[in-house]
């Protein structure tokens, strides 16, 4: 099959963050839940995400976690699971490389393979992605 590229933008809501270990130290670790919703190529509305969050300082720091995608990609249904890993540097910037978790496709996406990233701004309320992804 031949690879298709997706793209569109998503928002986030209810982020909600508590501390994984002692608050006051660095690095520390804390967890973090959001919900997110996408439109373009992806269309999934109130995904579920589970972050694991490592601080060097109060501004930088790592992530990875899984989101539950279901909703529809290029017009077919179902649903998928995405892990995906990232930093925040100083300058309000987050980088984020994701994958599809190999055989969570479900409905019209079951085979679902691919890969993507995005780059959010600190302050921006909607984040354009790009995925590209094969599908049997």
């Amino acid at each position: 099959m031949p690879t298709r590229t997706a793209t569109g933008h998503f928002t986030y809501a209810d982020w909600e963050e508590r501390p994984a270990g002692p608050a006051d130290a660095l690095p520390r670790l804390a967890q973090a839940t959001v919900a997110n919703t996408f439109s373009g190529g992806i269309e999934a509305a109130g995904t579920v995400c589970a972050y694991t969050i490592a601080y060097l300082t109060a501004t930088t720091g790592s992530y990875s976690g899984t989101e539950l995608l279901t909703g529809s990609l290029d017009g077919r249904e179902g649903g998928f699971a995405l892990e995906e890993r990232g930093t925040f540097h100083e300058d309000g910037t987050t980088r984020c490389s994701f994958t599809v978790v190999p055989g969570s496709g479900t409905g019209e996406l079951t085979g679902l393979r691919g890969t993507g990233s995005f780059l959010a701004r600190h302050g921006e309320q909607s984040v354009p992605y790009t995925f590209e992804y094969e599908l049997d």
